[in-house]
């Protein structure tokens, strides 16, 4: 038994990286293997042997992108946590096992197996297939399932890279599976059935280069594509000329049960080049693209939800050789986002590859500006709750805290539980796809963009009935807010906002609301409202500068301040200055619910104020 020292050493030491595959091979008990997953023995022996097996997963299913449902088998959490250390450790075996063999890490351009790998996709494991005479698809069928307690637990034992100590091997495979096989929804399993499939993708690379084919592998789905006149019947046979129905050679069947894996017979498919060819749902006749058939029905379905505010989602089952059985069921947005989100990745990602072959970009702006409208259409104009979109990340925190610690005189704002918790909803600027889709980057630019985008948006598309509940920009009321104010009178029509109103409705349900100004001050931005006790706050010796500018070595700025002065300091900071701004927030939800008594709640509240706005 290897020491815990020796295999924390050598697990964990800088620089040691290559170590992990010979830790593993190295050890022999439970401790050891505990060791180099970094969980206690005791954790791992509870879950592995003492918890009730009913209580490591649950299982339930998920709609598929295409149609159709598949069962997911989650861990529980402490059997995660060690499923994805396991995860971790397997990938970095990897590493030292491509560099023994001379390989340098995956790239984008290489590789035979594409999924669950990084820099790996759909769009790496369609690219080599574009362009060619024929394409040929086949699916294995029950990939994972196939993948049982025996094989896992042998293959750790019989491989060359690994040849773990039976034990050792049988640990590995109690962590890994689920039903006697690899479950879906466990993190191991990607890698794992890569580990037990490259035997297969061994024996099909060699059959490829043989008859002159192309091969690639994306988890359960083999593509084998060649520009010879006639395609090698040792991968696929026509048992009828005069039909065009194709079946597996007999060298590809052979070497799918010598690897322990068989067909789904419903998903076997020859695609010509004179007919829309497809690879792991990308047409590949000419580039790796989303199908115009799915664009189109994406398309339909927001306008459905643009003009009547919900739409059908359409899928499809079946997948028989007779043909597909179209569904259509009530969609959800997030359905129609991730559908978005899938034609923007392939966009995207085709985007990056013409760049890097010096090719001129494809327009791709009415996909991104569809994109962007179900966006803004989820985000503010079905709001499910008032929601504050603040100047950017920093401003989230000096509100959230703000509210919290006047929740009592802000019942419209926040619960009067303890601790409170809020009742509307701040914007949050995370995502790429917040400034890449919806332009909405953090400062004024973006908020004006936001806007233009929204007013255009609301006159132009969206007729489905606006939301019960307000979106509110607050914004500093400083020389930034020139622009805001512009664009609100270029939408409104009427005379340029001045800062002293406590609110401007500018479109639908969105409203603009200025921080307010102070006596003898014309110009203020939300910092101005922390008491000086919390401004002059320092840290590590260094004092709050707001201005982007500020000299680190002396200074520290917004970012610091919100997360270690204003978060960590929320309980003991006196928010009373934020009275007025809150009373502002608070001012334009009600005008809104009073135009709109249908929408929003029951009995319009009134400001839980205790001081006055300025107006």
């Amino acid at each position: 038994m290897l020491s815990r020292r020796s295999v924390r050493e050598s697990t964990y030491s800088h620089g040691a990286r290559m170590l992990k595959l010979t830790a593993l091979k190295a050890a022999s008990t439970l401790t050891d293997v505990a060791i180099l997953l970094d969980i206690k023995p005791g954790m791992l022996s509870y879950t592995l042997y003492k918890k009730p097996k009913a209580a490591l997963y649950s299982t339930f299913t998920i709609p598929k992108r295409f149609g159709g449902t598949r069962e997911i088998s989650a861990p529980s959490k402490e059997l995660k946590i060690i499923q994805h250390r396991l995860t971790l450790l397997l990938e970095l075996c990897q590493v030292e096992i491509n560099a023994s063999q001379g390989h340098t890490e995956d790239t984008s351009k290489s590789g035979i197996a594409h999924g669950f790998k990084k820099n790996h996709s759909i769009l790496t494991n369609a690219r080599p297939h574009v362009a060619r005479r024929r394409v040929f698809n086949v699916d294995l069928h029950d990939f994972f399932g196939s993948i049982n307690f025996g094989r896992v637990r042998g293959f750790f034992i019989a491989n060359k890279h690994f040849a773990l100590a039976p034990k050792v091997a049988t640990i590995l495979a109690q962590i890994a599976c689920h039903n006697n096989k690899l479950p879906q929804g466990s993190p191991c399993s990607p890698i794992i059935s890569n580990f037990i499939g490259h035997t297969l993708d061994i024996l099909l690379v060699r059959l490829a280069k043989a008859t002159d084919c192309t091969y690639t592998r994306y988890a359960d789905d083999l593509t084998f594509s060649s520009n010879k006149p006639k395609f090698s019947s040792r991968v696929a046979r026509q048992p009828d000329p005069d039909l065009h129905e194709w079946e597996p050679g007999h060298e590809l069947q052979r070497a799918l049960k010598r690897s322990g894996f068989s067909l789904n017979d419903k998903k076997t498919r020859m695609q010509y080049r004179d007919s829309r060819q497809i690879v792991t749902g990308l047409t590949v006749n000419r580039k790796p693209n989303v199908p115009a058939t799915y664009r189109y029905t994406v398309r339909a379905m927001a306008h459905s939800l643009f003009t009547t505010g919900s739409f059908n989602f359409v899928g499809k089952t079946g997948d028989s050789k007779e043909g597909d059985v179209i569904t259509k069921t009530p969609g959800t947005k997030a359905q129609l986002l991730g559908m978005l989100a899938y034609i923007d990745f392939v966009d995207f990602r085709n985007r990056q590859l013409r760049e890097e072959n010096g090719l001129p970009p494809v327009n791709t702006l009415g996909r991104i500006a569809l994109f962007r409208r179900v966006l803004y259409f989820d985000y503010f104009y079905s709001a499910s709750a008032p929601l504050i979109i603040c100047e950017g990340k920093t401003d989230n925190v000096y509100i959230r805290c703000a509210i919290k610690s006047l929740a009592s005189k802000y019942p419209d704002l926040a619960t009067s539980e303890s601790p409170p918790k809020l009742t509307v909803k701040l914007f949050k600027y995370a995502e790429r796809r917040t400034h890449h889709v919806t332009e909405i980057a953090g400062g004024v630019g973006g908020l004006c963009k936001l806007i233009k985008n929204y007013h255009a948006d609301v006159t132009s598309t969206f007729k489905a009935p606006a939301s019960k509940y307000p979106v509110i920009i607050l914004i500093d009321n400083d020389s930034g807010a020139n622009g805001v104010f512009g664009a609100i009178a270029g939408i409104t029509g009427k005379h340029r906002p001045t800062g002293n109103e406590s609110f401007i409705h500018v479109t639908a349900n969105l409203y603009v609301v200025p921080t307010p100004l102070l006596p003898d001050v014309d110009k203020t931005e939300i910092e101005d409202f922390f008491d000086t006790k919390t401004l002059e706050t320092k840290l590590n010796g260094k004092t709050f500068d707001p201005r982007n500018d500020t000299d680190s070595a002396k200074h520290y700025g917004k970012a610091a301040f919100a997360r270690d002065v204003v978060a960590k300091g929320s309980t003991t900071i006196d928010f009373s200055g934020f009275l007025g701004v809150l009373d502002r927030i608070v001012e334009a939800m009600v005008d809104y619910y009073s135009k709109h008594p249908s929408r929003g709640p029951t009995i319009a509240k009134p400001p839980g104020i205790t001081a006055s706005s300025t107006t």
